[in-house]
């Protein structure tokens, strides 16, 4: 393969055709070195449908016919978390880079395993962690860093849903091919995004708890319907899950997802902050990306609170124009799926607590 360069575009593959796949074409539409060569899905009314709106030349039911192609040089990996691993270890082992949905996979040792074939094959392995790419997110992060909130000791991040369960008989709701319900789907976005705006603390030790009690009897499922059957499936994962967690920082997390409650959220996310010297909320109701975040400090010894201007955000555009650009730096061996395995494996060790009733200490993983 060429190396991609300012005159040597990006050559792209795609598999899956939901919603993460079409954003991922949307994304890679955008960027002016890129080149888009390949789709693969199962579905091919769909897959023609896609084919033609982003003019792609080759179109394929089966991925492993488009990772047979040796004009590739990246996929992006858009189908249900059970594939992950096998589809990306599969495109490393043919020299592509990687950008794959998240959670990078199913549990820490799957994503382990993808890691390592990054690392033996020097190729790029990406996790599509698009909620730190709020508006919100991204401004707050920028005052952490340039002023700062003195020692951040408190933190709390949730996605919590009043009616949210992926419909009976879809991918999510099945255990085996998720990997687990809304902790490992919404929750793992939102603790990125605090271990994001955190600058990476290690997780110490976990304790979690997880319920099935409206899921199970048909309570709380949206109007959303997979494209992939789990074979009539009835939801066999949580519907809410909670966790504590001990930071190397001294901090601690509190983290919270549900897809389903009897509350008063809606599809509401948020991050909240506690400094010494400030605090933050971002509190999206119903997800909304405007008027979201704000920041409380004293000024000249008055509690003052600062509403910074923020709208939007650039979502899967943001992730993609990073993967081609990471791809075009070089410098690959700084972007081998770490990120990811870090939070497959802090939501493995809050399955395992949860199971188990106890804290969980998680180990330093050497790779």
């Amino acid at each position: 393969m060429t190396t991609p360069s300012s005159t040597n575009p990006v050559r792209i593959g795609v598999i899956g055709l939901g919603y993460a796949g079409e954003e991922s074409l949307k994304g890679y539409q955008k960027l002016p070195n890129v080149e888009i060569v390949a789709l693969a899905g199962l579905e091919e009314d769909r897959l023609h449908q896609l084919g033609q709106t982003f003019n792609i030349p080759h179109l394929y039911r089966e991925y492993q016919d488009l990772l047979a192609r040796d004009d590739i040089d990246a996929v992006s990996i858009a189908v249900p978390n059970s594939l992950h691993a096998p589809i990306a270890i599969a495109a490393l082992d043919r020299g592509m880079h990687v950008l794959v949905e998240k959670p990078l996979a199913c549990t820490g040792d799957e994503a382990k395993t993808m890691v390592q074939a990054a690392i033996k094959a020097n190729r790029i392995l990406q996790t599509v962690f698009n909620r730190r790419e709020r508006d919100d997110i991204q401004r707050l992060k920028q005052y952490i860093d340039e002023i700062g909130l003195g020692k951040i000791y408190y933190a709390k991040a949730y996605w919590i849903r009043r009616r949210g369960i992926p419909a009976a008989g879809s991918w999510f709701v099945n255990k085996r091919l998720a990997g687990g319900g809304p902790l490992i789907d919404l929750g793992v976005h939102v603790l990125d995004t605090v271990l994001f705006l955190l600058n990476e603390p290690e997780v110490i030790t976990v304790s979690a708890s997880t319920y099935n009690e409206l899921g199970s009897r048909g309570i709380g499922t949206s109007n959303y319907v997979s494209r992939f059957s789990a074979g009539g499936t009835i939801n066999e994962v949580e519907d809410f899950a909670s966790a504590f967690m001990r930071l190397s920082t001294g901090a601690t997390l509190t983290l919270e997802a549900s897809w389903a409650t009897h509350s008063s959220y809606d599809d509401d996310y948020g991050i909240i902050l506690y400094g010494s010297e400030g605090g933050a909320e971002v509190k999206a109701k119903r997800n909304t990306l405007t008027d979201t975040l704000r920041i409380y400090t004293n000024v000249a010894g008055v509690p003052a609170e600062v509403a910074p201007k923020v709208q939007g955000g650039e979502f899967h555009a943001a992730v993609t124009r990073q993967f081609v650009e990471r791809i075009t730096s070089g410098n690959w061996s700084l972007h081998q799926g770490h990120d990811g395995l870090r939070r497959a494996r802090i939501i493995d060790a809050c399955y395992a607590s949860a199971q188990h009733g106890r804290e969980v200490v998680l180990d330093r993983e050497e790779l």
